[in-house]
């Protein structure tokens, strides 16, 4: 018989012997008052109660004895259960449990999920590998070579302003905006991010002298080269025209985008596509518009319903709703150079062109004045275009040049709905979101919010003046 029944029966015995000398102790109490008869009962009980609970508390403690990891796989009892009498004390056996701390310790906070739609995807870089000729790797031998400057060829880094594997014009939807056609993107995209194989500066007959970047298109069978035109970063506004032109339906000025270049000092510059077809609407110095000519050429509405202008009426080639789609552009950017060289219209700063030339002093003469960077190309010459787009954002509403809208009897439709459907800033956020480069270095959302609060408050300004001077509101579909 083991231990536990030889415990089992010991503990029988005990309750028996116990049951019947309470039944003697209760018959010899007859004789005793209540009180003493509940005080005995109360006595036997509460040894009753304790001689149970220390006899349940040795056998479970017993139960529990560990069982031994032998090392060899297997468990093994202990020498308590193999015949080890009561009084003998096992020290060979370490304790199961010991005093334990468990410290939580919080997760590593991560950053909140983007629940942006516009989420640009994670691209893997694919290694490549640089092939050695002579000790040189072919990399560092294309880098030397574009160096050369002889010629007017300015130094270059063949990797200048590119973003590695991914385009800096995010468009993370399944279509562009609806106002760039497949031809802007594209031409955006060849901006961004196209390989440079060449930078010159060049002196162009029609035009100042000009940085333009070559680089060859990525086409299997022929590659083509295309140019882009580098403009200083004082003229990045040139980018936020372009974005404008299309919101407002206008379609006159040439893609732009901004880009670094680290071999022109790093700092993001506008770049243009080049339209080698462009030219001034005036070619010989005879032709040349001014400010009376152009006037005059407003009240005869030239080219207008296909009608042939007359020879004294003084017109150019350009179409009369040219004019007007460009004072719309022009007034909401305060560009002056085309139509108020001089800065006849406004109070100029010191650090104007047209102060630091000396030409505000000739405003006495306005109508001898010359209209400059009038553009278009020569296979079109109906169809004004938009070049050098330089606009300035820090110029009051009480200083605006609206000698720009002199002559101005009819407006777009298109151009003065969107001002006043009141989506003209969520459009300009979407459509400036696309150029990565133009958005970050204008400060992201909260910098290029500023610049649309200038545009809107012009253009608040621009419908009290159609209204206040009646000026027609009529579709000028090209």
């Amino acid at each position: 018989m083991d231990t536990r029944s030889t415990r089992a029966g010991d503990v029988g015995d005990t309750l028996i012997y116990l049951s019947s000398s309470f039944l003697k102790v209760c018959n010899c109490c007859r004789s005793y008052s209540a009180v003493r008869k509940y005080l005995i009962v109360a006595v036997v009980c509460f040894g009753y109660l304790f001689f149970t609970v220390h006899v349940s508390h040795t056998s479970t403690r017993q139960d529990k004895r560990p069982e031994l990891w032998t090392g060899n796989g297997v468990y093994s009892q202990s020498k308590t259960d193999q015949g080890l009498t009561d009084g003998e004390v096992n020290e060979s056996v370490s304790p199961t449990r010991v005093n334990v701390v468990y410290i939580t310790l919080k997760s590593k906070r991560h950053k909140p999920a983007i629940i942006r739609g516009t989420v640009r995807p994670k691209l893997r870089r694919k290694k490549v590998k640089v092939k050695q000729q002579d000790g040189i790797p072919d990399r560092e031998k294309s880098e030397r070579q574009s160096t050369n400057t002889s010629g007017g060829r300015l130094p270059y880094s063949e990797f200048d302003g590119r973003n590695g594997d991914y385009s800096s014009i995010r468009i993370y939807s399944t279509r562009a905006p609806p106002w760039f056609s497949n031809e802007d993107i594209t031409a955006m995209r060849f901006l961004a991010d196209s390989k440079i194989t060449q930078i010159d500066e060049v002196a162009h007959r029609d035009f100042s002298s000009l940085i333009l970047f070559k680089s060859a298109t990525n086409r299997s069978d022929n590659a083509t080269k295309c140019c882009g035109v580098v403009k200083r970063p004082v003229d990045m506004s040139e980018v936020f025209a372009f974005h404008l032109d299309r919101i407002l339906g206008l379609n006159r000025t040439l893609p732009a985008v901004s880009r670094r270049f680290h071999s022109l000092g790093g700092q993001p510059c506008p770049v243009v596509l080049w339209d080698p077809s462009l030219g001034p609407v005036a070619d010989q110095p005879s032709e040349k518009l001014n400010w009376g000519s152009y006037q005059t050429s407003l009240k005869h509405k030239c080219w207008h319903r296909g009608v042939t202008p007359k020879p004294e009426w003084g017109c150019s080639s350009i179409h009369h709703h040219e004019w007007s789609k460009l004072v719309v552009f022009d007034f909401l950017l305060q560009i002056y150079e085309r139509l108020d060289k001089n800065c006849c219209g406004f109070k100029p700063r010191p650090e104007d062109t047209c102060v630091e030339l000396g030409y505000h002093e000739e405003c006495r003469d306005k109508d001898s004045i010359e209209l400059t960077h009038i553009i278009h190309r020569r296979h079109d010459p109906h169809h004004l275009v938009f070049f050098n787009n330089k606009g300035y954002f820090d110029r009051d509403e009480d200083n605006l040049d609206f000698r720009l809208l002199e002559g101005i009897k009819e407006l777009p439709d298109q151009c003065v709905s969107v001002l006043m459907s009141q989506r003209l800033r969520e459009k300009l956020l979407q459509s400036l979101f696309l150029d990565q480069q133009y958005w970050d270095s204008q400060g992201g959302r909260q910098g290029i919010e500023k610049l649309i609060d200038v545009i809107e408050r012009r253009a608040k300004v621009l419908l009290t003046y159609i209204n206040a001077h009646g000026i027609k509101v009529v579709p000028m579909n090209s």
